[in-house]
C-alpha cells in the first residue's frame, strides 16, 4: 500500500505563494514506475486536475495552472512538489497528492492539504 503524505498548504493573500509538498512511500526504483501529480477539490465542486508530470519529466499542466504554478518531482525522494505562484481567490481548495502507477493503472492519493487565498 502506498502511503502519501502532503505539507505546505494554509493561508495567503491574494498574489502570495506556497509550495506543496508530497512525500510517498513508494520504495526503490519503483517510484519511476509512478506518474506523479497535484488535484484540487472546491467547496462545492468536483476534484480537478492541477498538473501531472511522470518519470521523463513530462509535464502537462491544467489551463488554470500554467504561468503561475510549477511542479517538479524529486526521485531521490521519492517526492513531488507544488510551487503555488501568483495566487488566486479562486485558487483556495484541498490539494490532493496523486501516485499513478502506469503498470496496475491504480492511483493513490493523499489526505489532502488546504489552501486558502484570501485578504
Amino acid at each position: 500500500q502506498v502511503q502519501l503524505v502532503e505539507s505546505g498548504g494554509g493561508l495567503v493573500q491574494p498574489g502570495g505563494s506556497l509550495r506543496l509538498s508530497c512525500v510517498t512511500s513508494i520504495s526503490g526504483s519503483r517510484f519511476s514506475f509512478y506518474v506523479m501529480g497535484w488535484y484540487r477539490q472546491a467547496p462545492g465542486k468536483q476534484r480537478e486536475l492541477v498538473a501531472t508530470i511522470n518519470n521523463d519529466g513530462y509535464i502537462n499542466y491544467d489551463d488554470s495552472a500554467k504561468g503561475r504554478f510549477t511542479i517538479s518531482r524529486d526521485n531521490t525522494k521519492k517526492s513531488v512538489y507544488l510551487q503555488l505562484d501568483s495566487l488566486k481567490p479562486d485558487d483556495t481548495a484541498i490539494y490532493y497528492c496523486l501516485a499513478r502507477n502506469v503498470i496496475s493503472r491504480v492511483n493513490y492519493w493523499g489526505q489532502g492539504t488546504q489552501v486558502t487565498v484570501s485578504s
